[in-house]
């Protein structure tokens, strides 16, 4: 296989093979080597064309704080208070720029997670049916 950019779905398969080939190549070697580069050309192709979508901010927190161990109260040094919290994870109201910071400096959360858009709880207050409506960050 000749190294070039992928074009194609047949040049990616074909990159796929070479790579499968290479695997267990040794550190080092012109093998290893032509590895590297063909992995990054496979790279460069799925990021064009089966890009991995962001995930939502909410589930995001919910994420980091199961990886931590945290609860709703560890929050509130990010967010604010219990209450403010509680309306934060239940999609009541919507993080600010500076709850996005504090959680992305503290909990390390990517800030581009955390500053698109997601959907927001509209309240049971108004007359309308229950519904979601997207908030833009």
């Amino acid at each position: 296989m000749q190294i070039k950019p992928i074009k194609t779905e047949k040049e990616y398969e074909t990159a796929l093979k070479e790579i499968e080939r290479l695997f267990h190549a040794e550190p080092g070697t012109s093998d290893a080597d032509r590895l590297e580069v063909i992995g990054a050309l496979v790279e460069a192709y799925e990021d064009k064309h089966y890009p991995i979508p962001l995930p939502d901010p909410i589930e995001a927190i919910y994420y980091f704080m199961e990886a931590r161990g945290l609860n709703r109260a560890d929050l509130e040094q990010y967010i604010g208070s219990r209450a403010r919290v509680s309306e934060i994870l239940n999609r009541k109201r919507p993080l600010t720029l500076s709850m996005i910071q504090r959680l992305h400096e503290g909990l390390g959360i990517p800030a581009e997670v955390l500053v698109q858009p997601y959907e927001l709880e509209v309240s049971h207050s108004k007359p309308s049916h229950r519904q979601r409506m997207p908030v833009a960050a």
